[in-house]
């Protein structure tokens, strides 16, 4: 590459608007807006497969690690809390924070303090962002640990942050029994999450 095209794309990447909260509000109000390395990405709402493992997730974590019932509670689980950790903005499926990290629930539009879990459900239009962008910022912001669920492949796997590193430390798939860190102390059944299989499509 000459020198004279080297610097036409450098100036061009200078130039580049990088994304900015702004945009973030300004995306229509049933798309989810994120920003990761300073690029805008702006998605459809999750189609329902998506929707109900997240909310078997929540309902079933959310009971036993925030309200305590059937669990040692001490967490706050919360639905697509969006954060702003260092320069991205990021709209996880779910996020929880021990509470002796988050004595005091902040009343604001969004968290800065990174959480200490995330679960993301994969989805064909988030899927390269949810592997990639979003997995390395969890790790750059020290988030202890990821979740990664297929609605698709009815399967889950989850990631320990270990020296900067994702670790994988259990998969399952199907309806096998889940008892995973950092929610080793209850066991639940993976395919909570799912529908029956032969459940016909709307």
């Amino acid at each position: 590459m000459s020198e004279a095209v080297t610097a036409t794309v450098r100036r061009d990447r200078a130039e580049r608007r990088r994304a900015t909260y702004q945009d973030v509000l300004d995306a229509p109000p049933h798309r989810v807006a994120e920003i990761v390395d300073g690029v805008l990405y702006v998605n459809p709402r999750p189609a329902l497969p998506h929707a109900l493992a997240t909310s078997a997730i929540e309902q079933t974590i959310g009971a036993a690690f925030q309200i305590g019932r059937g669990g040692p509670g001490g967490w706050w689980i919360i639905f697509e809390p969006e954060l702003h950790l260092g320069d991205d903005i990021l709209v996880p499926d779910l996020a929880g924070w021990r509470r002796e990290r988050m004595a005091v629930f902040p009343d604001a539009p969004y968290a800065t303090l990174a959480p200490d879990w995330v679960c993301e459900v994969l989805s064909p239009s988030t899927r390269k962002l949810d592997l990639h962008g979003k997995r390395a910022a969890y790790g750059r912001e020290q988030v202890g640990y990821l979740w990664l669920v297929d609605p698709a492949d009815r399967t889950l796997e989850a990631f320990e942050l270990r020296e900067g590193q994702w670790v994988l430390i259990a998969t399952a798939q199907d309806d096998a029994p889940i008892r995973i860190r950092p929610f080793d102390a209850v066991t639940f059944s993976l395919g909570d999450l799912w529908p029956p299989k032969g459940t016909p499509a709307e």
